[in-house]
């Protein structure tokens, strides 16, 4: 492996955490607010790549407004079925199965609804922007380049609404004592729906970038839902900064990986990733070991 070929497959890597800490960022603050593990979210990537199919693609509406509808319709989607189920469920005790469960049940919902709709088939769409970067030897397709610009841009935002902001405020409030946050008035009931909303929308928000890579497909989700657990618990459950550094790590890992072996392989890599975090640190890089 040449010195070019390895730097492309970092940059590649890089790339690929990016959107693996969107995912990550997506769930953990989901778990993080709710302690409500979303195997659901694999699907919201899935309705993300399907409505920007839908939206670009066969009504060949611009790629912008088109990422802008799917990013929403599934935050609202989100927002109804959190309301409707999780609402509820999270305030008996002993809930975690029972939201395991709901999630789990929702996730096959979805995939049957979207097999339903556009058939087992794979679809694919072209690309937002053509062309490619050249940097000496280096040749970077500039799809992969605005990839890493909306993710980053994205965690950015994210960033600031959730450390600087009252709605911020709000959340952490809410993560660490939800019954002490309700006496001094933060309602803890409408965060929850926000945060899972939001967390949905990340997911649906990657599926879009990576509409254009990867096949769309109704089962697409279920990789990129065990992808991102994999990217919480190496993070630590619940930290956001944890979920957006174990993606870059676990992208980079895969790059690196699958010069040494092979495309067949990259679900393999992830796993025993997970089987070493778990093995030597199971609370995860910025997780806190519990006593």
């Amino acid at each position: 492996m040449t010195l070019t070929v390895f730097i492309e497959q970092l940059i590649n890597g890089l790339i690929m955490g990016s959107m693996y800490s969107l995912l990550g960022s997506g769930l953990t603050l989901i778990y993080g607010t709710m302690r409500i593990l979303n195997f659901a979210h694999g699907e919201m990537y899935m309705l993300g790549g399907y409505l920007m199919f839908f939206f670009f693609k066969q009504y060949g509406i611009l790629p912008v407004p088109s990422i802008l509808f799917a990013v929403a319709a599934v935050f609202l989607i989100a927002m109804v079925f959190q309301r409707l189920s999780l609402h509820y469920l999270v305030k008996k005790e002993n809930s975690a199965f029972s939201t395991i469960a709901m999630t789990l049940g929702f996730s096959i919902v979805l995939q049957n609804i979207a097999l339903r709709l556009w058939g087992a088939r794979f679809n694919h769409i072209p690309y937002y922007i053509e062309g490619s970067l050249q940097i000496g030897e280096l040749r970077i397709p500039m799809m992969r380049i605005l990839i890493l610009v909306v993710a980053v841009a994205t965690i950015v935002i994210m960033t600031v609404l959730l450390k600087y902001t009252r709605f911020g405020m709000a959340v952490r409030a809410t993560s660490q004592d939800r019954d002490a946050a309700e006496v001094l008035g933060v309602p803890a009931h409408r965060i929850h729906m926000l945060t899972f909303a939001i967390g949905s929308a990340l997911s649906a928000l990657a599926g879009t970038m990576l509409a254009p890579i990867y096949a769309i497909n109704p089962w697409m989700g279920v990789p990129v839902m065990l992808k991102g657990f994999v990217v919480i618990i190496l993070g630590g459950l619940g930290s956001y900064p944890g979920a957006i550094l174990g993606g870059i790590i676990l992208g980079i890992i895969e790059a690196v990986g699958l010069t040494l072996t092979s495309s067949a392989w990259r679900d393999v890599i992830s796993f025993i990733v997970l089987i070493l975090i778990i093995w030597v640190k199971p609370w995860g890089l910025f997780g806190v070991k519990e006593k």
